[in-house]
């Protein structure tokens, strides 16, 4: 995997791999980063990366400056690897071995940025799920932005703070936000 942009910029990292993971593709990440940079000063953002996997994105981040990052991923392999690079590079990254919806029903942590990559074979249930407990639990700062990368087959514009939905190859970030009054 390499980092596109800011401090690190075209460096490639390689994670082990034993990792059970599908990091997100560089033209998708990229595009990805193209619509948060339009919307928000990444340098200042807080962000919750969750389904870390080897911590592609949380990495990203980190090479753009941001203030904080938690990656959680249920797999201890993974939390080590991040764990392991974010010192390296002097990233401002906590990673968290927990179960995701676990702990989005526990924490008081707000965000600026949430972005999920859960499995491609969550069913509708499961990736609504993920929307439904960051909005219950008020786990976005105020203009704050959810994104789940989910494959083509998955529709989740039914959700009452779904906004928009990009399309990448077969990857599809789905982007929620809370509804202003």
């Amino acid at each position: 995997m390499r980092i596109i942009s800011g401090k690190y910029k075209g460096k490639r990292l390689v994670a082990p791999k034993k990792l059970p993971v599908r990091p997100t593709t560089d033209m998708a990440k990229e595009a990805l980063f193209n619509i948060l940079n339009n919307r928000y000063y990444l340098d200042e953002s807080k962000v919750l990366d969750l389904f870390a996997g080897t911590g592609n994105i949380s990495f990203e981040f980190g090479s753009r400056g941001a203030s904080g990052v938690t990656a959680v991923d249920s797999f201890v392999g993974c939390v080590q690897f991040i764990s392991k690079t974010a010192r390296e590079l002097d990233f401002p990254i906590i990673a968290v071995k927990s179960d995701v919806f676990q702990f989005l029903e526990r924490t008081k942590e707000q965000a600026q940025i949430i972005f999920a990559d859960p499995p491609y074979d969550f069913s509708q249930e499961q990736f609504l799920k993920i929307a439904d407990l960051v909005f219950e639990n008020g786990l976005l700062l105020d203009d704050g932005l959810l994104v789940i990368e989910h494959s083509d087959q998955t529709d989740l514009s039914q959700h009452q703070h779904y906004s928009e939905h990009r399309k990448y190859g077969s990857s599809v970030f789905s982007f929620f936000e809370a509804i202003s009054d």
